[in-house]
């Protein structure tokens, strides 16, 4: 029963391992629109189509996100604010975006 209950144990720390991973392949595909978004203006287009496509879906699906067209509109929306991932990610972004809005809302 142990060796069984280890096993699983390390079964799913594996499959969490895999997951983070696709989840880095997600993010580096939004950075890399982002880039082309800045450089040739067809980003948005570029996410929305790998998003689409068969490894787009399979990525996305890997890292656990289920790849329907919500999530699309969602990374082409992403991709057109223009943020990076790292930066979108970190806890000052977040933090000064909040603020912005409480402004405006206040402003309101």
């Amino acid at each position: 029963m142990r060796d069984f209950v280890d096993g699983s144990a390390f079964n799913f720390e594996q499959g969490q391992r895999a997951r983070k991973l696709f989840a880095a392949v997600v993010l580096a595909a939004l950075d890399d629109a982002i880039a082309d978004d800045k450089k040739y203006g067809n980003g948005a287009e570029q996410i929305a189509r790998w998003a689409r496509s068969r490894d787009g879906r399979e990525v996305l699906s890997c890292a656990g996100i289920d790849p329907n067209e919500r999530v699309v509109k969602g990374l082409v929306e992403f991709v057109g604010k223009g943020v990076r991932t790292s930066v979108a990610l970190s806890r000052e972004e977040s933090e000064r975006r909040m603020a912005a809005e409480a402004e405006e809302a206040e402003a309101a």
